[in-house]
């Protein structure tokens, strides 16, 4: 395995930026953000983009990941590929294709994004669209050699993501019907064990039961509010008492979730995603947290 990190937190540095701090400080990959350059999406820890796909120059990339010793685990998306807006999701989709291209220009393996949610609509109706819209998009990526990684992250933090969410690729039971409807090799997991802990599901099971659909990891803890999840309850959804936290801060036990993994046989990237509101604010901050990560990780990755 080896120890990455995604890219979105640092957007206000410039690739070469992000690979020199990263290189120095003892990560060897970078799931490098590519949401659309001319911008849109202004969720939090979205609209980043290191590297512009319309506008893509592979040599030049390439060259800055060489000279610092870095590979690039996957390239990052994470839009609402099932809105329903007609005109929203086939913007995403378009963009998840170009970000597809681009993968394959820059011999990178993996692109990693969502699958998309109707927050408002049960969630068979949403299997049903995810039937429609997704073949063909995992036959595009397959066809130029590229595997795509859905993160199992509800996407649901605040009241306009309520009821549904709007990543409906959040439990076991999703998962088995999504592959299920799509069974092709390049079609699996960015798996966040951070979101289990939130949906009081074991991690550890999960990476046995889907060993081989894990394409990708990332590495985010949470933090269980045992206070605002007594006052607000599971059905809030979250809201009021899980909080996302760097590695280390949070209730995942990382030597057991690596054991499952180094168990099954991933030799993956385990990359640091940084969505920490205690180390953001300015640059030094959002480099702490990465650190933490990193103290946390180093030891189990080798």
């Amino acid at each position: 395995m080896k120890l990455g990190l995604l890219t979105a937190a640092f957007g206000g540095l410039t690739l070469e930026e992000v690979a020199e701090w990263s290189a120095a400080n003892g990560f060897e990959a970078l799931e490098v953000a590519c949401w659309p350059a001319a911008g849109g999406e202004r969720r939090r820890y979205a609209g980043v983009s290191h590297i512009d796909v319309d506008a893509l120059d592979p040599g030049a990339v390439r060259d800055v990941l060489d000279r610092h010793g870095l590979e690039i685990s996957a390239l990052a998306y994470y839009p609402n590929n099932l809105h329903p807006d007609e005109t929203a999701r086939a913007e995403a989709n378009d963009h998840l294709r170009r970000v597809i291209d681009a993968a394959a220009r820059l011999g990178v393996p993996t692109v990693g994004t969502f699958a998309g949610n109707d927050k408002d609509r049960p969630l068979p109706e949403n299997l049903e669209r995810f039937r429609a819209v997704w073949p063909e998009l995992v036959a595009y990526a397959g066809d130029q050699g590229v595997k795509v990684a859905i993160e199992n992250c509800p996407m649901i933090f605040s009241y306009d993501e309520w009821p549904g969410g709007t990543n409906l690729a959040w439990s076991p039971a999703i998962w088995e019907q999504m592959f299920d409807a799509i069974p092709a090799d390049n079609f699996g997991l960015n798996l966040d064990p951070s979101h289990l802990v939130w949906l009081m599901i074991d991690y550890e099971r999960a990476v046995y039961d889907f060993a081989d659909r894990i394409f990708h990891v990332h590495a985010k803890d949470l933090e269980i509010r045992r206070d605002g999840l007594h006052r607000h309850g599971t059905f809030s959804a979250g809201i009021g008492w899980q909080v996302p936290r760097l590695p280390g801060l949070g209730e995942v036990r990382w030597p057991r979730f690596l054991a499952a993994l180094y168990a099954v046989g991933y030799d993956g990237v385990v990359s640091v995603e940084h969505e920490d509101r205690r180390f953001e604010g300015d640059l030094e901050l959002v480099q702490r947290g990465f650190v933490i990560a990193r103290n946390t990780l180093r030891p189990l990755i080798v």
